[in-house]
């Protein structure tokens, strides 16, 4: 397994957190739906700079790719529904580490469900013990998280 790969798995955790976080925030001083429109039009705006700044030539003999499934245009959507769940739950007692903990669960458990049933086009991988073993130790250690978290 590539380092690199590994690294930026890991960033993009810690990245995730702050987002979270930050997005907590504006829900804190506003509202969650604020917090989601803020969310998306600075990072709409980020994304129009840096496509105007590393914008990749095509070359003439270059092949079309392939049009990507309807379902692949949702991830906006999904984006905003997180922010608005997120910036709710860091500003319950679950706070920060708490909703980052039983978010972590949900992709896990989501993501072995995607596998098992092939959904979305991923090849069908069917769980097995080490998947339910990291399961139960994700949801223990948000369990943790969240009771020891409430009498700190």
């Amino acid at each position: 397994m590539n380092p690199l790969h590994l690294a930026a798995a890991f960033a993009s955790g810690c990245l995730l957190t702050l987002m979270v976080h930050f997005n907590g925030q504006l829900a804190h001083y506003g509202n969650a739906l604020f917090s989601s429109w803020t969310a998306h039009g600075t990072g709409t705006v980020a994304a129009l700079i840096y496509l105007a700044i590393m914008r990749p030539k095509t070359e003439a003999g270059a092949l079309a790719k392939p049009k990507a499934p309807l379902w692949a245009y949702c991830g906006g959507v999904i984006g905003a529904a997180i922010v608005i769940l997120t910036s709710t739950a860091v500003n319950s007692p679950l706070a920060l580490s708490g909703t980052i903990a039983l978010g972590l669960g949900g992709q896990v458990i989501f993501s072995l469900l995607a596998d098992f049933f092939g959904l979305f086009g991923l090849p069908k991988r069917r769980p097995d013990l080490r998947d339910m073993a990291a399961v139960a130790l994700i949801l223990c250690g948000s369990a943790l998280i969240i009771l020891v978290g409430r009498t700190a």
